[in-house]
């Protein structure tokens, strides 16, 4: 294994300058293509590589973003982070992620470690129990410092910064719409998300269009203890006359499924069942079930191009942030008919 050498090692051997050998390696015109070829032989003979520290200090940059998630088991978000560091590659960024599991303390311990190890700026997603308990002091100071941020999806009025949202309210209305409009009249709503922002907004859209149809009712399953969700469901659907169920979330939408199944429900004859998403819980369920795409992977490109933008942007005074909506689609599958 060739040893490991610096820039000045390099300039050493070659006896020039450690700014002709910098600029060499950049292939800058104002050396000539003899002494570029040279320092490129010799670089790639001991498989140079600058250094990342000194390269930082200098740029006063390091071209790397931290991504901060509520969970990376949620396909919704793993495709979200797919987009990020597709789009983020292009640029020449490299991504460091952190996975808060919903707590609000691995959260600010995230921001901070990372803000320390200077990275160029933030894409991140509010936690649930950062979204409950409503302390944002951590993403204000970050905005003190004139760090750039983008949130998306679980986002915070409060705090000023660009923003990438699902239209979460007309997500909601589209499903619920389209269930009443194929005869449904007994409709739950069934999350373990209501407590967050993007829930509420769902349930707030699907309440609107209840409203505007007296011959149609809706009753709620607010399911706060995830590890007793199947029970819960199953409890629900045996005790309520329904014949349709929004689910505000996959994981919901999906255990309605199994439930009903295990009550002797003929899905979708008996009970349409619409879901959020689109993950593998949707396209593998039996049967497979029809869901909102929030289309995550175009969400995370977006989210990766504000904030490349922004980087990029000389003219910090002037910049005025932005809230970018991505439109939803409603995909049928055969839960409902």
């Amino acid at each position: 294994m060739r040893k490991k050498v610096t820039l000045k090692q390099l300039a050493k051997e070659l006896n020039l300058s450690i700014s002709t050998v910098s600029k060499s390696l950049k292939n800058d015109p104002e050396i000539s293509q003899k002494t570029i070829n040279r320092v490129h032989e010799l670089a790639n003979f001991y498989n140079y590589k600058p250094n990342a520290l000194a390269v930082s200090l200098k740029s006063n940059k390091t071209k790397t973003i931290g991504i901060i998630l509520p969970e990376i088991l949620n396909h919704f978000f793993a495709k979200v982070l797919f987009g990020i560091e597709q789009e983020a590659s292009k640029s020449g960024y490299k991504i460091v992620t952190c996975i808060t599991n919903e707590s609000y303390k691995k959260e600010v311990e995230y921001v901070e470690m990372l803000n320390y190890s200077s990275v160029d700026g933030f894409i991140l997603a509010l936690s649930q129990e950062t979204q409950v308990l409503n302390k944002l002091d951590h993403l204000k100071d970050l905005k003190r410092d004139n760090v750039p941020i983008v949130m998306f999806d679980r986002v915070s009025d409060e705090v000023d910064s660009d923003k990438v949202i699902v239209d979460d309210k007309n997500a909601s209305k589209t499903a619920i719409k389209y269930l009443i409009d194929t005869g449904c009249k007994k409709i739950a709503i069934i999350s373990t998300i209501f407590d967050i922002s993007v829930g509420k907004l769902r349930l707030e859209g699907a309440k609107e269009v209840i409203k505007e149809h007296e011959e149609v009712s809706l009753i709620e399953l607010p399911i706060s203890n995830i590890e007793k969700e199947e029970k819960e469901i199953e409890s629900f659907l045996k005790n309520n006359d329904i014949d349709a169920v929004l689910g505000l979330d996959e994981t919901a939408a999906a255990i309605t499924i199994n439930m009903a199944h295990k009550l002797g429900y003929k899905i979708p004859k008996e009970m349409s069942v619409i879901g959020f998403t689109d993950g593998l819980l949707s396209k593998h369920s039996y049967p497979k079930l029809s869901t909102i795409s929030q289309h995550a992977e175009d969400l995370g490109a977006r989210a990766a191009n504000i904030l490349i933008e922004r980087l990029n942007d000389s003219s910090e005074e002037n910049y005025k942030t932005k809230t970018e909506v991505v439109k939803t689609s409603l995909i049928l599958r055969d839960s409902t008919n």
